[in-house]
């Protein structure tokens, strides 16, 4: 995005969801993991108290993987940590906390694109609209990610019809329910390391449909 007296030189990706366990912190990890493996310089921000980014950067890097830069920040210090990545970075992707109020207005102020993840329960679905409202407050374009996704199930069927209903954008790629994104998580990678499956292809496609999005 572009900031007031910079060149632009970086994308920012904010990925917001109200409710906990939507797997916001798996989705910035296998975008950042994904985009570096295209070629592109990733910095990843964990603004979340809880610090699962931080953790994973952490385990990362003890594996002896550095390829990605990294920042935390409080609510109100996003801006300027955005900037700072932003000028050797080409992708910054912001993790948020599971909340949305004020707090949550500066990171989506930055982004270019705000990820709204949503795992197949009615629970993550009634959280969407709250995020949607403040991302459109601050005019910034979002993308719903379904994450866990189970073909074929009638709640993730339910939940489909009612986000077509909403008239939300939504990717068309989604993440499936697969232990190997837990997994991978706690090792510090993301599930395109683990080989090739169906977990990487999916990861593949949502990368290139965000990049789409953006260009």
């Amino acid at each position: 995005m572009v900031h007031e007296g910079e060149p632009s030189v970086a994308h920012v990706l904010t990925i917001a969801q109200q409710k906990g366990g939507s797997g916001k912190t798996t989705l910035a990890v296998n975008l950042a993991v994904a985009l570096t493996r295209a070629g592109h310089r990733v910095a990843v921000l964990d603004t979340d108290p809880q610090g699962s980014l931080g953790r994973w950067f952490m385990a990362r890097r003890e594996a002896g993987i550095e390829d990605m830069d990294f920042g935390t920040a409080s609510a109100w210090g996003v801006g300027y940590e955005i900037s700072k990545l932003a000028k050797t970075s080409d992708f910054v992707i912001v993790d948020t906390p599971p909340k949305v109020d004020s707090d949550l207005r500066p990171a989506l102020r930055e982004s270019d694109l705000v990820l709204v993840p949503v795992a197949t329960s009615q629970v993550d679905l009634w959280a969407v609209d709250s995020v949607l409202d403040l991302a459109d407050r601050v005019g910034r374009p979002t993308m719903i990610v379904l994450n866990r996704f189970k073909s074929g199930t009638r709640v993730s069927e339910e939940i489909d019809t009612a986000l077509a209903e909403m008239g939300a954008s939504r990717a068309k790629s989604v993440l499936g329910n697969r232990v190997v994104y837990v997994e991978t998580l706690g090792q510090g990678r993301g599930v395109q390391e683990r080989g090739k499956g169906a977990w990487s292809d999916e990861v593949e496609a949502l990368c290139n449909e965000i990049l789409g999005t953006l260009t």
